[in-house]
């Protein structure tokens, strides 16, 4: 799984050869890991920077309800838009943390103030610029 996990487009070949198999048990195991769940899927990883959007900031959102219809809508409406690219809904406080990317500090200002505050379920939201991503 370490070097799928690290290169989900290696070929069943070069997956076999690192793990010390012939492709088709590997190919096998493969399958059944994705079977099992454990494997969930693939996907490309995309950079922000190379879209024009190198500005990262990390929300912390509490809201003030607690009915089920407008938290729901609050979630549904927040992971909708295209600047949220990580969204959990936390135990304890903040409720939420919501990471972003946008082009730069206009364009966040636009954004919370467009996008979130509006919302009638938050309360408050603290705004954390990222200096340095360290580990994806």
């Amino acid at each position: 799984m370490f070097h799928l996990a690290q290169d989900g487009r290696l070929s069943n070949v070069e997956l076999a050869r690192r793990v010390g198999l012939t492709p088709p048990p590997c190919l096998r195991r493969v399958k059944r890991l994705e079977d099992a769940g454990v494997i969930a899927g693939y996907r490309a990883q995309i950079s922000p920077a190379a879209l024009g959007r190198s500005l990262e900031v990390v929300l912390s959102v509490d809201i003030a309800v607690n009915d089920l219809q407008t938290v729901e809508e609050f979630e549904s409406r927040v992971a909708a838009l295209e600047e949220v690219v990580e969204f959990r809904r936390m135990f304890g406080r903040p409720d939420y943390y919501i990471r972003v990317a946008v082009t730069d500090p206009v364009a966040y200002e636009t954004f919370l103030s467009k996008q979130i505050l509006p919302l009638p379920a938050v309360s408050r939201v603290d705004s954390h610029l990222t200096m340095k991503r360290i580990k994806d």
